[in-house]
This record gives C-alpha cells, structure tokens and sequence, in this order.
C-alpha cells in the first residue's frame, strides 16, 4: 500500500490459537465464520482508519482485531490520519461531548468546523492515493468523521465505527452530533458498542452493534506467574525490592519477544510496599476516566481503614497523540497528591508507562493487574473499558461506574461491583468490602475470568465483523 500515510504493521496471528480457549463446538463454529468470511471477502481490502496507532483502547482493539483477521488471509489494513494540536483539541472537544460532558468548554462554531476540514482534506489527498475499487474502509471515532465526504472512488464501502457514547442524550452530546453529523449521513454501515450510544437519526437497518474483545495471548493478557510478576513490577519501579533485570519475556506484536528494560515513571512517588493490597487504576489521563476522584475518595474513605496502597498509572503523555488534555489530567492529580497528607500521600503511587515500546508498556500494565487486589474503573462515561475486561481476563475483582460499556460487563456482586461514577463513598464502600474480604473478591475474580472467556474474547467479535463486511461486500 504505497502511501506517505502512516501504515500500521500487524503480523497475522493464527486462529488456531484460540481454539484452545473455545472449547470444541464454538472453535467449530470460529472456523467456519472465518473460512466463510474468506471466500466472501477475497479480492476486497478492509482498511481501518484512525489517528493513533498506540496509547488507548482503539489503538489496541485495533492491534488485536487486525491480527486475528490477517490470520484468516483476510487483506486486513491499518493506517493512522495525522493532525495538528488544534484538530486534536477539536476532536477531543466532540469526544467529550460524545459523553455528555462540557470537556474544555470550547467553541464548535465556524472557525473550528474550517479547522477540522482543513486536516481533513490534507489526510483526504492521501487516502485517495491508497484506495482502490472495492475496498471496505472503517473509519473510526470523531477524527475520521469528515473523510466520509471525500471517499468517492467507485465501489468503496464505508463504515464508521464509533467507540464512545452516552446512554442518555443531553445538551452536550446533542452539540457534539450536530458538529458531526454532516459527515454521516447516508453511510454503509454504523457501528457502535452499544445500541443506546447510536443517535436517532442512525437507520436501524445500517446499525450494528459490536463490543470490542481482548486478546488473551498479547503483552497485556498472556499468563504471568506470581514470580513473573513480581520480578517485573520490581525491576520497573513499582514495587519495592531488589532492582534486577527480570528475565521475563513478552511477546512483540511481530512474533518475536522482549525482555522488560525500561522503568516507569513514578511521578514525585516511591514505590509501594511487596506485601501490601494494591488497589489499581490503569487508564488514560483522561478526565472522563476520573483519575483524581480515584485518589480523593482512596484518600479520605479507603486509606484510614485499610493498609492498602493506591497505584494509578497511565501511559506517559508523550505517547498519546490525539489527546492533548492528558498532561493537564496528569498535573491535576499531581497537584491533589502534593496537597494530601504525607501520611495518605505516601500511599498512592502516579505511574507513568513509557510508550516507547508499545508491547513492552502492555507487559507492564499485565502485570500490575495481575498483582492488583481490587482493580477499578470509576469512569464518569464509558464507550466500553478494555481495562475492565483485561483485569476479568486475570480473574480480579472490578469496581466499575454504572455507565456505558462497564454495565454490559460486570455482574453487580458476581463478577464485581458497579457503583454510581458521581459517589466517592460509593466506589470506596465497595472497594473497602472487597480488601475485608479475600474470600469473596476471589470469588468474584474467578466468576469474573469465566464471563470474560465467554464473552469478550476474539471469535465473537470476529464474527460480528465477519458478518457485518460480508453483506457489505
């Protein structure tokens, strides 16, 4: 694919792989949506479009779909759109509006429309150079929106797929359609993750409803043992101990594998302690991932009645580059954790990975939530929450928001707790119950890996998509 667009390269993983995990009638059915979808789609290209190739869940959805697709001679392609900090300042605004929120309360008038369409066309002039006839093209998220205008070339399906949404419409994400919705209309297909996110004026009969899925075989899913993860988080950083290399190995998205070498950053924080619970957000600084409401309500509800420690970590914000509010999130916490009691403050640890190496950074994250006793996602709005999935997958406790995606994944006191995103006393009850008892909160982690391989893993997703592109070709 000949192009000065950034192309993203994704080594075919084989479906046989997950064969394993199925169980027989359900790796029977995944080989034949595959073969099917095979036959149905040679000869058509599928190319995914968005503006990060790491540093989100996207990004990593992305990686994972795509690797499994390739792995059923699907022609199965990834290419990253480039803007400017004002475009991402724009499109951030209409994400957070997406969630029904205010974000930077910044305009979407005239001169932002003009700005966005200009990044537009100079990403346009270079997508044309990459289509051909018959190819299938995703879009994703608010940043592709307006290339749906310039995507003429004959035969050319076009799908966008959005992964953020509110279940409730308001003024804001109101705002945030009518910005957008130019662009979409009369399109092939809409997918969103869940049916609630889809505004009215969607046709149903070009509505699909796709959640993502995980891959239990990448960095940030494959098994670790307890040593494993200790070695790791010690080398990096994270945890007290002997600073060693750790010689645990994780696999590169090419096929081969690394070593950990790098540390994290532990932002004006040490490292906590080996034997202590570890309560854990793993997130984008991301305001709608209510980062510093994690930490007030760890500080004033869950520190005076537990020993555990608080980590939150993220990836560092140099290797996010559609999000230009992640620093000001990340000062933000900073400034509530300088102003804590040093007794409290010396309880909750801010992480940033490197990015530098993608799979590297997975690995990490890997083990952190294996180590975790309670994992959290107090998002104030959700798309989905890979995270949420990732931590199941590893058979941990969730203490998730009831909002967005969260709710199609946890089971209130079967697989975790989903709590109102607005109360601290709320997230830090059900978190407090979950550390006075180990018994219960493995329970529920058992419970929890289970839902996860049944439902949230890659055949199911696949297929979706399988059967979404093969009526579209």
């Amino acid at each position: 694919m000949p192009s000065d667009l950034d192309e993203v390269q994704v080594q075919p993983v084989a479906l046989e792989r997950l064969a394993g995990l199925l169980g027989s009638d359900r790796a029977q059915r995944f080989a034949r949506t595959a073969e099917t979808a095979r036959v149905r789609l040679a000869g058509r290209r599928v190319i995914n479009v968005n503006s990060t190739a790491t540093g989100g869940g996207v990004a990593e959805l992305l990686q994972t779909l795509l690797a499994y697709a390739r792995g059923a001679d699907i022609d199965a392609r990834w290419i990253v759109i480039e803007g400017d900090a004002r475009f991402f300042e724009i499109t951030k605004r209409i994400h957070n509006h997406l969630y029904g929120t205010a974000g930077d309360g910044g305009p979407l008038g005239d001169a932002e429309r003009r700005h966005y369409e200009e990044i537009t066309l100079r990403n346009v002039a270079r997508l044309r150079r990459v289509l051909a006839a018959g190819d299938l093209v995703v879009l994703h998220d608010p940043q592709t929106a307006a290339l749906t205008r310039h995507l003429t070339v004959p035969d050319v399906k076009v799908v966008w797929r959005c992964h953020v949404g509110i279940d409730t419409p308001n003024q804001y994400s109101e705002r945030g359609w009518a910005f957008l919705r130019t662009y979409l209309d009369n399109l092939d297909a809409y997918v969103f993750s869940r049916a609630q996110f889809a505004p009215a004026w969607v046709p149903a009969d070009r509505l699909a409803v796709i959640a993502p899925s995980i891959d239990p075989f990448s960095a940030k899913n494959e098994p670790m043992d307890g040593t494993q993860v200790m070695r790791v988080l010690r080398h990096v950083g994270i945890l007290d101990g002997n600073d060693v290399r750790p010689a645990v190995s994780f696999p590169r998205r090419d096929g081969s594998r690394g070593i950990v070498e790098r540390s994290v950053d532990l932002l004006g924080t040490g490292p906590a302690p080996s034997d202590v619970p570890i309560v854990l957000q793993a997130s984008r600084w991301d305001v709608m991932k209510d980062m510093r409401g994690v930490m007030i309500g760890f500080a004033e509800s869950i520190a005076p009645h537990t020993d555990a420690h608080l980590v939150l970590t993220g990836p560092a914000t140099s290797g996010v580059a559609d999000d230009p509010e992640a620093d000001d999130v990340l000062h933000a916490c900073l400034d509530t954790w300088s102003r804590l009691p040093d007794t409290v403050r010396s309880r909750i640890h801010l992480v940033c990975v490197p990015m530098t190496d993608p799979d590297e950074a997975a690995s990490i994250v890997n083990a952190l939530q294996r180590h975790a006793a309670v994992v959290v996602q107090k998002s104030l709005a959700e798309g989905f929450g890979l995270t949420v999935t990732e931590a199941m997958w590893k058979s941990r406790p969730v203490v998730g928001s009831r909002v967005g995606g969260i709710v199609d994944q946890i089971i209130p006191d079967h697989t975790g707790s989903l709590v109102d995103p607005t109360s601290l006393d709320e997230y830090a009850r059900a978190v407090r119950a979950l550390l006075a008892d180990p018994e219960q909160a493995q329970q529920m982690g058992t419970a929890a890996h289970d839902r996860a391989r049944d439902n949230f893993i890659g055949d199911r997703h696949l297929e979706q998509w399988a059967q979404l592109l093969e009526r579209l070709a």
